[in-house]
Protein backbone atom coordinates (compact mmCIF):
# COMPACT_ATOMS: atom_id res chain seq x y z
CA UNK A 1 0.00 0.00 0.00
CA UNK A 2 1.20 3.43 -0.49
CA UNK A 3 1.17 6.49 0.74
CA UNK A 4 -1.91 7.65 -1.07
CA UNK A 5 -3.59 4.83 -0.57
CA UNK A 6 -2.85 5.47 3.61
CA UNK A 7 -3.66 9.16 3.14
CA UNK A 8 -7.36 8.61 1.36
CA UNK A 9 -7.66 5.86 4.13
CA UNK A 10 -7.24 8.58 6.84
CA UNK A 11 -9.45 11.19 4.67
CA UNK A 12 -12.47 7.93 4.73
CA UNK A 13 -11.66 6.87 8.44
CA UNK A 14 -12.05 10.62 9.55
CA UNK A 15 -15.42 11.26 6.95
CA UNK A 16 -17.06 8.31 9.01
CA UNK A 17 -15.95 9.67 12.24
CA UNK A 18 -17.65 12.64 11.48
CA UNK A 19 -20.71 11.36 9.84
CA UNK A 20 -20.88 9.42 12.80
CA UNK A 21 -20.47 12.50 15.69
CA UNK A 22 -22.63 14.87 13.22
CA UNK A 23 -25.72 12.69 12.36
CA UNK A 24 -27.16 11.55 9.18
CA UNK A 25 -28.18 15.46 8.33
CA UNK A 26 -24.83 15.64 7.24
CA UNK A 27 -24.12 12.98 5.29
CA UNK A 28 -24.68 14.35 1.97
CA UNK A 29 -22.29 17.44 2.72
CA UNK A 30 -19.49 14.39 4.01
CA UNK A 31 -19.75 12.15 1.61
CA UNK A 32 -19.33 14.96 -1.50
CA UNK A 33 -16.86 16.11 0.34
CA UNK A 34 -14.90 12.98 0.40
CA UNK A 35 -15.84 12.79 -3.08
CA UNK A 36 -14.39 15.85 -3.99
CA UNK A 37 -11.21 14.52 -2.36
CA UNK A 38 -10.97 11.58 -4.12
CA UNK A 39 -11.42 13.32 -7.93
CA UNK A 40 -8.62 15.76 -7.07
CA UNK A 41 -6.84 12.66 -6.06
CA UNK A 42 -7.72 11.12 -9.33
CA UNK A 43 -7.38 14.69 -11.85
CA UNK A 44 -4.30 14.79 -10.13
CA UNK A 45 -2.80 11.36 -11.11
CA UNK A 46 -4.22 11.66 -14.50
CA UNK A 47 -2.75 14.63 -14.84
CA UNK A 48 1.00 13.11 -14.09
CA UNK A 49 0.10 10.63 -16.12
CA UNK A 50 -0.50 12.82 -19.32
CA UNK A 51 2.57 15.09 -18.69
CA UNK A 52 4.68 12.40 -19.00
CA UNK A 53 3.65 10.54 -22.03
CA UNK A 54 3.38 13.90 -23.67
CA UNK A 55 7.14 14.10 -22.45
CA UNK A 56 7.55 10.19 -23.99
CA UNK A 57 6.28 11.58 -27.18
CA UNK A 58 8.86 14.50 -27.47
CA UNK A 59 11.34 12.71 -26.77
CA UNK A 60 10.39 9.95 -29.64
CA UNK A 61 9.89 12.59 -31.88
CA UNK A 62 13.26 14.77 -30.99
CA UNK A 63 15.28 11.32 -31.66
CA UNK A 64 13.22 10.20 -34.73
CA UNK A 65 13.89 13.41 -36.40
CA UNK A 66 17.81 13.78 -35.24
CA UNK A 67 18.14 9.87 -36.42
CA UNK A 68 16.29 10.38 -40.26
CA UNK A 69 18.45 13.91 -40.91
CA UNK A 70 20.24 13.42 -44.59
CA UNK A 71 23.91 12.99 -43.66
CA UNK A 72 24.91 14.58 -46.85
CA UNK A 73 23.92 17.57 -49.10
CA UNK A 74 23.63 17.99 -52.26
CA UNK A 75 26.62 21.03 -52.16
CA UNK A 76 28.72 18.28 -50.37
CA UNK A 77 28.27 15.86 -53.06
CA UNK A 78 29.03 18.20 -55.64
CA UNK A 79 32.07 19.64 -54.20
CA UNK A 80 33.81 16.62 -54.11
CA UNK A 81 32.68 15.48 -57.49
CA UNK A 82 34.10 18.49 -58.52
CA UNK A 83 37.36 18.54 -56.31
CA UNK A 84 38.07 14.50 -57.56
CA UNK A 85 37.61 15.72 -60.96
CA UNK A 86 40.21 18.33 -60.87
CA UNK A 87 42.65 16.58 -58.91
CA UNK A 88 42.52 13.39 -61.27
CA UNK A 89 43.86 15.49 -63.87
CA UNK A 90 46.89 15.81 -62.53
CA UNK A 91 46.83 12.77 -60.87
CA UNK A 92 46.66 10.64 -64.52
CA UNK A 93 49.64 12.97 -65.86
CA UNK A 94 51.85 12.00 -62.88
CA UNK A 95 50.53 8.27 -63.19
CA UNK A 96 50.79 8.15 -67.01
CA UNK A 97 54.40 10.18 -66.97
CA UNK A 98 56.30 7.92 -64.39
CA UNK A 99 54.01 4.64 -65.40
CA UNK A 100 52.61 5.14 -68.53
CA UNK A 101 49.73 3.06 -69.16
CA UNK A 102 49.64 1.12 -66.12
CA UNK A 103 50.43 4.44 -63.46
CA UNK A 104 47.52 5.82 -65.54
CA UNK A 105 45.04 3.16 -64.33
CA UNK A 106 46.51 3.16 -60.68
CA UNK A 107 46.10 6.86 -60.34
CA UNK A 108 42.26 6.07 -61.49
CA UNK A 109 41.29 3.08 -59.56
CA UNK A 110 42.46 5.32 -56.83
CA UNK A 111 40.14 7.97 -57.65
CA UNK A 112 37.15 5.55 -58.50
CA UNK A 113 37.95 4.00 -54.94
CA UNK A 114 37.82 7.51 -53.01
CA UNK A 115 34.45 8.13 -55.00
CA UNK A 116 32.94 4.93 -53.79
CA UNK A 117 33.86 4.81 -50.38
CA UNK A 118 32.45 8.82 -50.30
CA UNK A 119 29.28 7.67 -52.25
CA UNK A 120 28.68 4.47 -49.72
CA UNK A 121 29.24 6.60 -46.72
CA UNK A 122 26.99 9.61 -47.72
CA UNK A 123 24.05 7.34 -48.79
CA UNK A 124 24.38 3.98 -46.90
CA UNK A 125 21.20 2.17 -49.03
CA UNK A 126 23.82 2.96 -52.12
CA UNK A 127 25.30 -0.67 -52.44
CA UNK A 128 21.89 -2.56 -50.95
CA UNK A 129 23.44 -2.18 -47.43
CA UNK A 130 20.79 -1.97 -44.25
CA UNK A 131 21.22 1.45 -41.81
CA UNK A 132 19.91 -0.22 -38.79
CA UNK A 133 17.47 -2.96 -37.65
CA UNK A 134 15.29 -0.35 -36.14
CA UNK A 135 14.05 1.27 -40.00
CA UNK A 136 12.34 -2.26 -40.44
CA UNK A 137 9.08 -0.35 -38.49
CA UNK A 138 8.41 -3.31 -36.19
CA UNK A 139 8.31 -1.94 -32.46
CA UNK A 140 10.04 -3.35 -29.48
Amino acid sequence: MDARDTELKKELDATLHARRELGEEYESALVDSFLEKVDQRIDGAVDRRVRRQLAEQQMQTARESRSTRPTDSWGERFGFGIVSLVLAVPLSAIGGGVAQLPGMLVAWAGIVGVNLVQAARTNPDLFGRRTSSRDSGWED
